[in-house]
C-alpha cells in the first residue's frame, strides 16, 4: 500500500505542485492519473520514490516512511520501485541486455555493478524479462538501434528484472504511435495482472485511461478533483478535471497538454 498523508509540494519559485494530498493506493491496483500539464501528475508520481522531495506531509510504502528514510533503508525502498520515463532513460550506447541488468544494480555492491559482474541468476532474470515483453531477440542490440516502442519495452523489462513491487510510469506512451502505444499499455496491464505489481501511470489520453485503469485519479492545480473507479469517470467528471468541456477529438485521442 502507498499512503499519502497531507502531502504538499511547493517549488522554489513559489509554485504549488501538490496541495494537501491524502490518498491510499492498494497493492495490485492499476491507477491512471490524468490532468493538464502542470496539474501535478509528475510531481505526485515522482514523490513516491523521492525523485521529487515533498515540502510537507509523509508518504508511506507498506507502512514504512519513504519520506523519512535515509541511506540503506531508502535504497531498499527504492529497489522495490521501478520507474518508466517518457524518454525511456536508457544508456543508448549499451546493449539491451545491459540496460535491463541495470535493474539489478540495487542488489549488489557498487564495484560489482561498475564492472558489470552480474551473477548468472541476474542474467537469466533479464532474459526472462525481455522474453516477457517480446524483444528477447534484441538482447545484444544497442539500445539506440531500437524503435521508440521497443526502447520503452526495454524499460519495462528493466523494471521486471528489478523485481519491482511498484511500477511508476510517467507519460510512457506520449511519444509513440497508436499501435505501439497499445502494445506498451498492454504490456503494462498484463504485467500488473500477472504479477500483481501496483502500477501508477500518468496519461493525457482519456480513452487510454478508461481502457486500462482500474482507478482514475484526476488532478487540477495540484489538488485531487476526482478519485474513483473507471465507470464513474464520466465525460462531465473529465470536464471538471480539465477545467473546461472537452472536444470530441480529445476523448478519442490525447487531451491538450
Amino acid at each position: 500500500m502507498i499512503e499519502f498523508h497531507n502531502v504538499s509540494k511547493v517549488y522554489s519559485n513559489g509554485t504549488k505542485g501538490l496541495k494537501n494530498i491524502n490518498i491510499k493506493i492498494y497493492r495490485g491496483e492499476f491507477v491512471v492519473t490524468v490532468g493538464l500539464s502542470g496539474a501535478g501528475k509528475s510531481t505526485l508520481l515522482r514523490s513516491i520514490n523521492r525523485l521529487h522531495e515533498i515540502t510537507d506531509g509523509e508518504i508511506l510504502i507498506d507502512g514504512q516512511s519513504i519520506t523519512a528514510a535515509k541511506g540503506k533503508e531508502l535504497r531498499h525502498l527504492r529497489r522495490d520501485i521501478g520507474m518508466i520515463f517518457q524518454s525511456f532513460n536508457l544508456v543508448k550506447r549499451s546493449t539491451v541486455l545491459k540496460n535491463v541488468l541495470a535493474g539489478r544494480v540495487g542488489y549488489h555492491s557498487t564495484l560489482r555493478t561498475i564492472f558489470g559482474r552480474f551473477p548468472k541468476e541476474d542474467v537469466e532474470l533479464a532474459f526472462r524479462a525481455l522474453d516477457r515483453v517480446n524483444i528477447l531477440e534484441k538482447a545484444y542490440s544497442r539500445a539506440d538501434e531500437l524503435s521508440g516502442g521497443q526502447q520503452q519495452r526495454v524499460s519495462i523489462a528493466r523494471a521486471l528484472a528489478q523485481e519491482a513491487k511498484i511500477i511508476l510510469a510517467d507519460e510512457p506512451v506520449a511519444s509513440l504511435d497508436p499501435l505501439t502505444t497499445k502494445q506498451v499499455m498492454d504490456d503494462l496491464k498484463n504485467i500488473n495482472q500477472e504479477f500483481g505489481i501496483t502500477t501508477i501511470v500518468n496519461l493525457h489520453s482519456i480513452d487510454l485511461a478508461r481502457d486500462y485503469a482500474t482507478r482514475i485519479i484526476g488532478l487540477h492545480a495540484g489538488e485531487i478533483v476526482f478519485d474513483g473507479p473507471v465507470e464513474e469517470a464520466t465525460d462531465e467528471k473529465f470536464a471538471e478535471i480539465y477545467g473546461r468541456s472537452l472536444q470530441e477529438e480529445e476523448f478519442l485521442g490525447v487531451a491538450a497538454k
